[in-house]
């Protein structure tokens, strides 16, 4: 079992949980890094070399805001469409043995499950491809509830996503969990008002995410741990 640090702040979280919302990418899935490898591979064999800040600024970003980060930093000769048809095909190819999850997702995911409590995703990606990633992975089945890009009007870091994860769920996001990796995924569930879970994957914790979030986690097996560590006092 891991052993969590003496910090943790298990009354930050709403009792009981009624409901938990999960980021996909890089939360449960283990593709952020692949969708980098994918973008650094694509930058480079059309002569286009991206920067590491660059590539950072997009982790957690929806496809709108890529292309408008990509477009501001390469300038108007970029190639945007091009590159983004390319990385695609670069990164489907490189899924093609299989979905990784991130350590402790199916570990976390069935601690829900027993305990009753409803999940939803609120992702970046759009439909019908977030579905079909979850379905790969073998996830699919966990969710009551899979909210897309291509649900809202507004992403990421805009709190719609999680609202509307936590109306189809009919819970009040005051009693909901959310479960993110991303500088931007924690801007959305916070200012939606969700006790939010940070287990970082590409980009270590801010002292501001520290602030906000009700705990900053190293794994998905130490939030686990914490729901079953005994109350105090």
């Amino acid at each position: 079992m891991t052993t969590l640090p003496a910090t943790l702040r298990s009354s930050a979280l709403p009792d009981p949980i009624r409901a938990a919302i999960f980021d996909m990418d890089g939360t449960l899935l283990d593709t952020e890094a692949v969708h980098g490898r994918a973008f650094a591979a694509t930058g480079e064999a059309m002569g286009y070399p991206l920067p590491l800040d660059l590539r950072e600024a997009v982790v957690g970003v929806h496809r709108d805001g890529s292309r408008r980060l990509m477009a501001e930093h390469m300038g108007p000769d970029f190639p945007l469409d091009r590159f983004f048809d390319e990385s695609d095909v670069t990164f489907a190819a490189m899924l093609e043995a299989g979905i990784p999850l991130r350590p402790g997702a199916e570990v976390i995911l069935e601690h829900f499950a027993k305990a009753g409590v409803p999940m939803a995703i609120a992702t970046s990606s759009e439909a019908p491809y977030a579905q079909q990633k979850l379905e790969r992975a073998g996830l699919l089945h966990y969710f009551d509830v899979v909210v897309t890009r291509s649900d809202v009007r507004e992403g990421k870091p805009h709190p719609e996503p999680y609202l509307l994860a936590a109306s189809r769920l009919g819970v009040d996001p005051a009693d909901c969990v959310a479960i993110e990796d991303s500088p931007v995924g924690v801007r959305s569930a916070t200012a939606a008002g969700i006790a939010t879970v940070m287990v970082p994957d590409l980009l270590p914790a801010t002292e501001e995410q520290t602030l906000v979030c009700a705990q900053v986690l190293p794994s998905l097996e130490a939030l686990r741990d914490l729901l079953l560590a005994p109350a105090e006092g």
